[in-house]
């Protein structure tokens, strides 16, 4: 289950929403085709903003000092989704942004697009390029998305109104080998005419680097997609590789699955996470919500074990590829609901969907994980942790956060608080807490 929403283009940058930065307004009021604004110099007001409205939030909280992680400024951003607009045989990418004085979004042109990595804007502009001069590739074309990594793999879905059949994928073929030898050429790598087909998740490179800007070694792979049609040229997904303390974590992630947009600071939560939970491995963990292992992976060295719940099929195939990947050989995933898992766990209920794990008696389940959806979690998810000495809570919302944490105000304090500024320029961001049980604090 995908913990938020797919973000398109727009979202990213001005998603209807209104436009704060003068310049910026007056940039989309005249049709100025860089109409995704990044100003580099407004970064740490901005940041100091979001902060300080977390801050607020959480008035009357005993909430130690938050630790604050930046982002890159610039082309920090993944993955995003791209709209398409057709004018005759011409078309571009648009975004539709408010801007004062509008009641409803305007549509603008899109070329370019500074808040994702400098691989994006190098396929970005590649992709249009090509279908200008295929009608193959531009004909009834709806939606590109773009995929990168700091790894240096890449993915491009192309999403058509339209059957798509092999003339389409012989213009896809010289697509894909234009793009590997852009990137390539880009990075001085040579004409980038390797013939790879497969995901080598090779390349290590460092989560936390400035930039943040995605390696672009050359290797693409270039999806189409059309109703109850995908074809894939070889792959349909990439391999990310984080940074995480000093060990390398490789993470299959699955072409329109969820995936955190923002790898460098995904890197520092992943290292706050760890940080927060050394010294655990005489009991095991509870993760709720665990999607494609995306925090499994990082803390299973942490716990003697770990038992991990996720309702999406694709993510939990996902989770244990990524577990396999990584040597993490500690975990028992549970395909089902986390409120289904509370129920027959409380209740040392049979366990018909739970064949593998150890025992109830035998199981030391004392932190558990949450990292719930927008929504924050279920009354019964809730209630759950009151059964926990410690929690890891990860939230891409601050204002259920504060809701689901004020239930446990009287027997949880929190020890550690994060905010991650994954979503620069924006009033999205994530935070973390961890909480430990208050001496005499029951259940």
């Amino acid at each position: 289950m995908p913990r938020r929403a797919a973000v398109t283009a727009a979202g990213a940058a001005a998603a209807a929403a209104p436009v704060a930065d003068p310049d910026a307004a007056a940039a989309l009021a005249a049709g100025d085709a860089n109409v995704a604004v990044v100003r580099p110099e407004q970064y740490d007001a901005q940041l100091e903003a979001n902060v300080a409205r977390v801050r607020g939030l959480f008035q009357g909280f005993e909430l130690p000092e938050p630790e604050v992680h930046r982002s890159a400024p610039m082309h920090y951003r993944q993955r995003a989704e791209f709209r398409v607009w057709h004018e005759g045989d011409a078309c571009h990418y648009i975004m539709f942004a408010r801007v004062p004085g509008c009641s409803t979004p305007r549509r603008f042109r899109l070329d370019s697009f500074p808040v994702g990595s400098e691989a994006m804007n190098v396929i970005m502009s590649e992709v249009m390029a090509a279908a200008a001069a295929s009608g193959q590739l531009r004909r009834k074309l709806y939606q590109v998305n773009i995929h990168t990594t700091l790894s240096g793999e890449a993915m491009v879905a192309l999403v058509y109104h339209k059957r798509l059949d092999e003339a389409w994928e012989s213009e896809a073929r010289a697509l894909r080998a234009r793009l590997r030898a852009a990137l390539a050429e880009r990075h001085g790598g040579g004409s980038g005419s390797s013939s790879s087909s497969s995901s080598s998740g090779g390349g290590g490179s460092s989560a936390g680097s400035s930039g943040g800007n995605g390696s672009g070694g050359g290797v693409v792979h270039v999806i189409g997609r059309s109703h109850k049609q995908k074809v894939a040229l070889d792959a349909d997904f990439v391999t990310e590789v984080l940074s995480v303390n000093g060990r390398d974590l490789a993470y299959k992630q699955v072409e329109g699955a969820f995936s955190q947009p923002n790898s460098g600071v995904s890197a520092k939560m992943l290292a706050w996470a760890q940080d927060v939970t050394r010294g655990s491995g005489g009991h095991d963990l509870l993760e709720l919500y665990c999607g494609n292992g995306n925090f499994t992976v990082a803390l299973a060295p942490c716990f003697r074990q770990v038992v991990a719940t996720e309702v999406s099929k694709s993510s939990v195939e996902a989770a244990r590829a990524n577990l396999d990947a990584n040597g993490a050989h500690n975990v028992f995933i549970a395909r089902m609901s986390s409120a289904e898992f509370t129920e027959t766990w409380r209740a040392k209920g049979t366990r018909n969907r739970l064949k593998g794990l150890a025992p109830w008696e035998e199981l030391r389940l004392g932190t558990l994980l949450v990292d719930p959806p927008r929504a924050g979690l279920d009354d019964e998810s809730r209630q759950l942790l009151r059964d926990f000495e410690r929690v890891v809570y990860v939230s891409c919302n601050p204002e259920t956060l504060a809701r689901d944490l004020r239930s446990v105000e009287g027997s949880h304090r929190v020890e550690r608080f994060a905010v991650f500024d994954a979503f620069p320029y924006t009033e999205h961001i994530e935070c973390g807490a961890y909480l430990v049980r208050r001496q005499g604090g029951g259940v």
